[in-house]
């Protein structure tokens, strides 16, 4: 194998595929990424076995081939070279990494251990998405699901499609996520992916510099995700996700439409004094149209007053800040709409004019603030 490509043509390549390169394994070439030519391009491939990510880039080959090569070794090297071009080719058990002034010689290791991790079959099914939707609907689900792996599909995203609509949701026990676009699907569909995984895809596709969609297209054991030259290749998590329509309450008794920048950053200045101890806790008081809130901590306290619109009934409620700013910085309108039950109920904040997204958020005791 040899061929010349650009220093920063396989630098972008090699950190698209290293977000599958296994961290935690027992495989030694799980911790590589596979080289192959293929006519005037290369084709980089790296797996954990749930996740695999194959791209291809430009490259003037001289002689076909393959080669396995430690990714962080490799990344390392390729990072550190001038932006010129760079010459790779095998010489025995080593791969050669040559540029005008340096050159590297690396041991490699065995092209018939890596996994078969790309086999074409039979898609049973096929999903088109506008890369801008689906980018946004990650970005604005992604952050709602469990950090924690022992919850299961509560990790991912439930995707659902329908004729007319597309939606994302993400739960993780303390708040939810609920995201809806108007799209067409060629038929109801629902599956579940890592919250991790999404947001991998979404780097990759605003790392891309054509614009194009994203197909997802279904087959017997697997789902691929292509993304222009590059393919995400995963398995769906298995489960049953929870129920969120029986979550989201169907009633409220205080109704306050408030500007979501000015709320940002006045829950921003409080969550300040809100101590991690007392789980970032602010209370927000709304009383006719004065929304106050407020924190204390040991080193002191902290009172914000917004002007808002308010229907319905005064009310008193904590909450953790993180939850809401988090809510707060996924939301694009000026003003967002909170509806509230009473101060031990999930407060729902939604779009003023419409129904495109919904986020449910638990409140915090505040007897002891």
């Amino acid at each position: 194998m040899k061929f010349t490509c650009q220093q920063q043509t396989l630098m972008k390549a090699l950190n698209t595929v290293s977000k599958a390169v296994s961290a935690k394994t027992t495989i030694p070439t799980l911790k590589g990424i596979l080289i192959e030519t293929a006519g005037d391009s290369l084709v980089l491939t790296a797996s954990d076995l749930d996740l695999s990510i194959r791209t291809r880039i430009e490259a003037s080959v001289e002689e076909e081939g393959s080669a396995v090569v430690t990714a962080k070794l490799l990344s390392d090297i390729v990072r550190k070279l001038p932006n010129e071009e760079l010459t790779l080719f095998d010489e025995g058990v080593n791969i050669n990494i040559k540029t005008l002034s340096s050159e590297f010689k690396v041991i490699c290791m065995p092209v018939e251990e890596f996994p078969e991790v790309y086999k074409k079959e039979d898609a049973n099914d096929t999903l088109v998405f506008n890369r801008e939707l689906f980018m946004d609907m990650v970005r604005k689900t992604a952050f709602a699901a469990s950090m924690d792996e022992s919850k299961g599909v509560l990790t991912g995203i439930l995707t659902e499609v329908s004729p007319d609509s597309i939606s994302m949701v993400a739960i993780d026990g303390f708040r939810l996520a609920y995201v809806r676009e108007e799209a067409r699907g060629e038929r109801d569909k629902k599956f579940i992916v890592s919250a991790r995984i999404m947001n991998d895809i979404r780097k990759i596709i605003s790392d891309e510099d054509e614009e194009c969609d994203v197909i997802v297209s279904f087959g017997a054991k697997k789902t691929t995700f292509s993304i222009g030259n590059t393919i995400v290749i995963i398995r769906l998590m298995e489960g049953e996700f929870l129920d969120y329509n029986n979550i989201i309450p169907k009633d409220s008794f205080t109704r306050a439409v408030i500007g979501r920048e000015v709320l940002l950053e006045s829950i921003e200045r409080a969550s300040l004094l809100a101590r991690e101890g007392k789980n970032n806790l602010i209370r927000m008081s709304i009383v006719n149209n004065l929304l106050t809130i407020t924190s204390r901590s040991d080193e002191g306290n902290v009172k914000e007053e917004i002007v808002i619109e308010k229907d319905g009934n005064d009310i008193e409620i904590g909450f953790n800040s993180k939850y809401v700013l988090d809510v707060l910085k996924a939301i694009d309108d000026e003003e967002v709409q909170f509806n509230f039950k009473s101060g031990v109920d999930p407060a729902i904040v939604t779009s003023v004019n419409g129904d495109e997204y919904k986020y449910l958020i638990l409140p915090v005791r505040i007897t002891s603030i």
